[in-house]
């Protein structure tokens, strides 16, 4: 409790509130630069338990966003994953990573991994959490010498990181939701540019001022556009060239925010100038190096179902150490949460509109989160932890299942055609062509209630009435369901199509017609009812240059049937009786991504007004969707 007096010219007024001081008052807080093997440091941020009567384990945090606040008589309110792990006593640290606020150095946006290094001016983030660890364990007193690391999203690509060449005191690993390849996650999606991250790009790609010199302060300007309404602005912006104006810094309004010869932003320059997956953004990638994550390093990815952020990162992080891995201990744990959603205290878990139950967070770190840490670090450490292989949330039914693999074992394939009558059917009918128009003066809105946000989050579970409703959006549904179907697993749309055009994208959306009289809950929008609500269960772009590469685009032949496969994220989600599973296909989804001009050019990015056209396209009737069933 900490009271506060007030004085004003007339009167002096005391006022009581609530300040946690648990981290003051049972915390010391150190702050030290570490020396990494080129001689670079990095700005670290030590919490030690003042009880020193025995020894604890480190568990470490490494972030783009800054250790703050800075000065060792200032204190988070909250140190950790979590209360419990705060609370319980452990030495939690933070560090700036290179090129970042206090540490020193030079920012690269997602470093690329270096294999055999054979000198020490052959760094990566790798390297720096190894030598970070190695001064840690020997420099910090009343360590046990295990170390744990954790993050969320940026900082969770970090935690992955920190897994691959690993250091031997690191013992346990929990990335949530963890980028995994900007060319899927947050920036792109399967090579569409999400225009919704626009005013996130200057978080990633100003220069520092004073080239690479440290600084305590944030020295980026997050774009502000003149309007509420997203869809409009961009709308009449016209072609992305456009917005180049946003990221030009070498004005007199700004000439300190760039080191010497440096213009404009350079992430927006590499989003502009490889606009496929070429080898810069496949060097940066880090899924496809978790081959070498080291087997003494327990893993837990954690993500959300409804993560509008990063999906991709996590799911295929999980997978991928799973299938180069065998014999590691490597766990999943999927609720229904938005982006890092899991870390917040919430009594009542909503994502948007939808209401999944009660105290599921405060559940996810108690019972899960606080149980992983404290057994690889305080504990046995050895594989039988408590935890299934898999703790995933069935969004459907709103409840817990545990599972010895993802998917489960008696998860099986079920292919689902998209047939005339606005039907979704197990059986394929006459093929036919279904037609609808493109109008790029009309895109399809990701939501019906588009507002100017810094990154969209609560689309993923919103009302999908208003496109099922448009011209421009084919819908396909199955009967009212007699008996439960749940996903559990992949979803592959294997789309049969043509255009009038040279160039389009395509999104599939699954969606959970509820029955009438489902209830409404107390979080919904005043306008909108439970009844008929159509939730969105997952969705997914492919920008249609990308089909056959993402490396190598080629366009449309106007008219030809074309095969268009589309891979959605995995889902948790039981159909259950009485609802009805319906299947939404469309080619605009604006501003979530830009408009594709559905004329092919070399880059999207440098694309003219001239270039934007209307087109028709067609969706043939032998399209169908695989799901992944659970039987």
């Amino acid at each position: 409790m900490l009271t506060v007096t007030v004085s004003c010219k007339n009167s002096t007024k005391t006022e009581v509130k609530e300040v946690d001081t648990y981290v003051v008052d049972h915390y010391t807080k150190k702050e030290v630069d570490i020396e990494m093997r080129d001689g670079i440091t990095l700005h670290t941020t030590i919490y030690s338990p003042k009880d020193t009567s025995k020894e604890y384990p480190i568990i470490m945090q490494r972030t783009p966003y800054s250790s703050q606040p800075y000065g060792e008589g200032n204190f988070r309110t909250k140190i950790g994953p979590n209360e419990h792990l705060m609370k319980e006593g452990n030495i939690i640290v933070y560090q700036d990573v290179r090129g970042r606020w206090l540490s020193e150095g030079h920012y690269v946006n997602m470093r690329a991994y270096i294999p055999n290094k054979t000198s020490d001016d052959q760094v990566d983030e790798s390297s720096d959490t190894y030598d970070t660890i190695e001064w840690l364990v020997n420099n910090v007193e009343n360590n046990n010498g295990n170390v744990g690391i954790w993050g969320i999203s940026y900082p969770g690509h970090y935690a992955t990181y920190a897994t691959v060449d690993a250091h031997p005191a690191l013992k346990a690993a929990s990335p949530q939701a963890c980028i995994g390849d900007f060319f899927f996650d947050d920036f792109h999606h399967n090579g569409a540019y999400l225009l919704s991250y626009f005013r996130a790009t200057s978080l990633f790609g100003t220069p520092r001022p004073n080239g690479d010199a440290p600084i305590d302060t944030a020295w980026y300007t997050l774009p502000s556009l003149p309007t509420e309404d997203q869809y409009q602005f961009f709308l009449d912006a016209g072609p992305l060239k456009n917005l180049d104006y946003f990221f030009e810094y070498d004005t007199a309004d700004t000439p300190t925010m760039r080191p010497e010869g440096v213009t404009d932003d350079y992430f927006w320059n590499e989003l502009k100038e490889h606009p496929n997956y070429d080898e810069m953004w496949q060097s940066r990638g880090l899924i496809q190096h978790l081959k070498n994550v080291k087997s003494s390093v327990a893993t837990m990815i954690v993500g959300g179902w409804f993560d509008a952020e990063d999906l991709y990162g996590p799911l295929e992080t999980y997978k991928n150490i799973e299938k180069y891995n065998e014999g590691n201990y490597n766990t999943m744990v999927f609720g229904p949460w938005d982006h890092g959603g899991w870390a917040r205290d919430r009594e009542r878990n909503v994502v948007g509109n939808y209401y999944f139950g009660d105290s599921i967070s405060l559940f996810f770190q108690k019972e899960i989160e606080t149980k992983f840490f404290n057994h690889f670090l305080k504990g046995e450490g050895d594989k039988n932890s408590g935890l299934p292989e898999a703790y995933v949330f069935d969004t459907g039914k709103k409840e817990w299942k545990k599972y010895d693999t993802w998917p489960p074992e008696n998860a099986t394939k079920q292919t689902m055609f998209l047939s005339d009558d606005q039907q979704l059917t197990t059986e394929q009918k006459e093929i036919t062509g279904i037609q609808f128009i493109s109008d790029v003066k009309k895109p399809v809105p990701y939501s019906e209630d588009v507002k100017t946000v810094f990154t969209p989050r609560k689309y993923m579970t919103d009302d999908q009435r208003f496109a099922a409703r448009r011209s421009d959006v084919l819908v396909f549904e199955t009967d009212v369901m007699e008996e439960d179907m749940t996903l559990a697993g992949d979803i592959l749309a294997k789309l049969k199509v043509a255009t009038t055009g040279t160039a389009a994208d395509w999104i599939v959306k699954v969606i959970d017609v509820h029955p009438a009289d489902a209830e409404t809950n107390d979080e919904m929008q005043d306008h909108l009812k439970m009844s008929n609500y159509h939730l969105m269960v997952r969705s997914e772009v492919l920008r249609g240059r990308f089909r056959n590469s993402f490396s190598n685009p080629e366009p449309f032949t106007p008219n030809q049937k074309t095969d268009v496969n589309i891979k959605l994220q995995d889902v948790f989600h039981t159909i259950k009786k009485g609802h009805k599973l319906q299947i939404q296909v469309q080619s605009t989804w604006f501003p979530l991504i830009d408009l594709n001009p559905q004329t092919y050019v070399d880059n999207i990015f440098k694309a003219d007004e001239s270039d934007f056209k209307t087109q028709t396209h067609t969706v043939f009737t032998d399209s169908n969707i695989e799901f992944t069933v659970l039987k």
